[in-house]
């Protein structure tokens, strides 16, 4: 029979919590409470078994490596108090104040604090409890209070200084202002005009790499080397970099959601990004999983996006990027995600490049799964419709392996690339390509919708000064408007697709050099070194096309070659 612990009546654990650094910078920090436990078992005469501590701990929840070492040491080495502060330490929740006294009372054990008010009693522990449901109110009270003055602060039009600046932006010295970082505005506005010209999120990320351009640090400013698409992402569809007229900021304030006050301190002629305050909420619990150590605790963090109607604008400074170009960057994101992946692998040829000889259709990428192999083909979608012989009755082949035909691909690719004279020169060609590739010139092409955008800004003013003067209610201006709008926004994509050919064909002109040097003077071990992820955004860049026929002869072209790169007679893809 095992004997039962012996409890020294004087033996002692010190424990202290805090949850936040400022809880610390308000003088209620963890050298202070232990300070205090000290001095208390120093003059009761109490011999302390150990210190434990619970940095940055909150009190609502007992998922906490301090606590848990309290209770491990309250079972095990006869202890016969746990002292602590203030009753809140121990947990800011009544019952598991109540659950932590009857587990330590199991063991022989008293929790006591220095801000008891009652003995152990009955009316002792109901005069405890009832101060535990009060520090319990309490901390509602301040969460509360904390939330609704951030609210009123940013109505107010101020930032709440409660995270790192958006990056292209910092605060002023008092935190409620952004200003606008230069140094790091410019790389915002190289994200925005690569983008908008049709490079990739992956494209741009390498482009930024490949000059050494520091990505975002940390809080301590640390930074590393690499960026990553989905910050890409994220600076693209942020509205702090989107311009907005003082048309849409009065749009915002008859929406409710910008003070009219906020709105009359700015100037009716500049633009101005959003911070939206409130748009997000997030709530974190701290949670524990079993470790190659043991105990292992992580903060979990859920968000969900509020109603529109609780979000608040802040507007910020203007970051220097023109409207169109972000709305053009977004539609590139919006449209051309990235690159797919189907099942567990990538395909390093992009989407819709693959067509089929027999019947001209682009095939479909699709995946098989056998356990922890993953199966990779191309297949004509008219032969998974109409049949074995939709497209050939002289077929030889239903699945074609992505394998096999990206290997092949690659290694007649790479053999070309290795003349950079002529490929030079297909580069010449697809530049010429692509300015053939509008309906007509694309100068006039661009003045026209200039002029469309003029026209429909005559029109707006024309009905709101018949609005003014009576000859239209406001419901008929409503509508009038809305189709304007309507009008406005077409062509502000028309011209933006007119200015992105433009500027794609700038771009190809000023980096035909340094794309022969990048890719097609590469020795023969580089050029196989390169990523999938590589290849695929210069068959992109390119517009690599392949065919594959019934019979499996394969062909490879791209714009500017003449004629087939290459084509095989023969199939070598068994």
């Amino acid at each position: 029979m095992q004997s039962p612990k012996r409890h020294d009546p004087r033996k002692a654990i010190l424990y202290a919590r805090v949850s936040t650094d400022e809880q610390a910078r308000n003088g209620y920090s963890l050298a202070q409470q232990i300070e205090a436990l000290r001095d208390y078992t120093a003059r009761e005469g109490y011999d302390v078994l150990e210190e434990v501590t619970d940095p940055g701990q909150s009190g609502a929840s007992l998922e906490r490596p301090g606590m848990d070492r309290v209770r491990d040491l309250v079972a095990t080495s006869g202890v016969s108090v746990v002292l602590a502060q203030d009753r809140d330490r121990f947990s800011r929740e009544p019952a598991y104040t109540y659950l932590l006294k009857r587990e330590f009372e199991e063991h022989g054990c008293k929790m006591r604090a220095l801000n008891d008010r009652g003995d152990d009693s009955p009316e002792g522990e109901l005069m405890d409890g009832v101060f535990d449901q009060f520090a319990k109110f309490e901390r509602a009270k301040t969460a509360e209070r904390t939330r609704r003055g951030r609210l009123q602060k940013a109505r107010k039009g101020k930032l709440v200084r409660n995270s790192r600046a958006h990056y292209g932006f910092e605060y002023d010295e008092t935190g409620e202002r952004y200003l606008v970082n230069e140094e790091e505005m410019a790389v915002v506005r190289r994200i925005f005009r690569l983008v908008s010209s049709g490079s990739s999120l992956h494209s741009v990320k390498r482009s930024l790499e490949v000059d050494d351009v520091p990505p975002p640090g940390n809080g301590d400013k640390v930074r590393g080397r690499y960026w990553h698409v989905t910050f890409l992402r994220r600076v693209v569809d942020d509205d702090v970099y989107k311009p907005h007229a003082f048309d849409e900021i009065a749009g915002l304030v008859a929406e409710g959601l910008l003070a009219s006050e906020v709105a009359a301190r700015l100037n009716e002629a500049s633009s101005y990004g959003i911070f939206w305050f409130n748009r997000i909420r997030t709530t974190r619990k701290r949670v524990s999983k079993a470790g190659s150590n043991g105990k292992e605790y992580r903060w979990q963090k859920k968000t969900h996006r509020n109603p529109r109607d609780q979000w608040v604008a802040i507007p910020v400074p203007y970051a220097g990027i023109s409207r169109e170009v972000v709305e053009a960057a977004r539609e590139m994101v919006r449209y051309n995600t990235a690159p797919p992946k189907k099942g567990r692998r990538f395909w390093e040829i992009p989407s819709g490049v693959v067509r089929c000889g027999g019947c001209g259709n682009a095939m479909r990428q699709r995946i098989n799964i056998a356990g922890e192999r993953v199966y990779a083909y191309y297949r004509c979608p008219r032969l998974i419709l109409l049949g074995k012989d939709a497209c050939s009755p002289e077929r030889l082949r239903t699945n074609h392996r992505a394998e096999e035909i990206e290997r092949e691909v690659w290694s007649n690719i790479s053999d070309f690339m290795k003349d950079p004279e002529q490929l030079r020169g297909d580069i010449d060609r697809m530049i010429e390509l692509e300015k053939k590739g509008s309906h007509g010139d694309p100068d006039r092409e661009e003045k026209a919708w200039l002029d469309k955008l003029a026209e429909v800004n005559r029109m707006r003013r024309s009905y709101q000064d018949q609005a003014a003067k009576g000859y239209m209610t406001f419901d008929e201006l409503g509508a009038a408007l809305s189709e304007l709008e309507e009008s406005r926004k077409s062509a502000e994509r028309e011209l933006q697709i007119v200015r992105n050919r433009l500027e794609r064909v700038e771009q190809l002109e000023r980096d035909k050099n340094a794309l022969c040097e990048d890719y097609f003077g590469m020795a023969p071990d580089a050029l196989d070194s390169l990523a999938p992820e590589e290849r695929h955004d210069f068959y992109k860049m390119v517009r690599l096309g392949v065919v594959i026929y019934p019979n499996c002869d394969l062909e490879i072209s791209w714009a500017g070659g003449e004629g087939i790169l290459f084509s095989t007679s023969d199939s070598t893809l068994q």
